[in-house]
């Protein structure tokens, strides 16, 4: 039996419209510590985006909130704010990356909160860049009694 194999998918990498290149290029430099190339790719760790320079302001349109689901695996119906990007990162470095972040001049929309639905418990903050771009550092893990 002859079973064709999938081909495997890499890195994702998120394309934004810019208002201004250079401004931010700046931004995702200066504020979240990202290496800045004269592709557009700005990159820090595992987190990747391309800037590339809108046409027009119309074409900068970040994400509203989406609509609520009743049929999540949770009780959870979506989330409060809209999300551009969601970046995963460790439960005991989110609050210092939000720190550093904020120590670096960036506008922290959504201070770090902390939630739970089903077994999980999550903590989520949100950064918004010049264009209003909402970049979501959210960590997660199991509930459990030493939690």
């Amino acid at each position: 039996m002859n079973v064709q194999q999938k081909g495997k998918l890499g890195k994702t990498i998120q394309v934004r419209l810019v208002s201004d290149l250079k401004k931010s290029q700046e931004y995702y430099r200066d504020v979240l510590g990202c290496a800045i190339d004269d592709w557009g790719h700005a990159e820090r760790d595992e987190m990747t985006f391309i800037l590339q320079q809108a046409n027009s302001l119309q074409d900068i349109q970040p994400n509203t909130v989406s609509k609520k689901r009743s049929n999540y695996p949770t009780e959870w119906e979506g989330p409060e704010f809209g999300w551009d990007t969601f970046i995963h990162v460790s439960w005991d470095h989110l609050d210092s990356l939000v720190e550093e972040f904020r120590g670096n001049g960036g506008n922290i929309a959504v201070e770090p909160f902390t939630n739970a639905h089903g077994k999980w418990e999550f903590k989520n903050a949100c950064l918004k860049d010049p264009d209003g771009y909402n970049i979501v550092f959210g960590a997660m893990r199991e509930i459990s009694k030493n939690n």
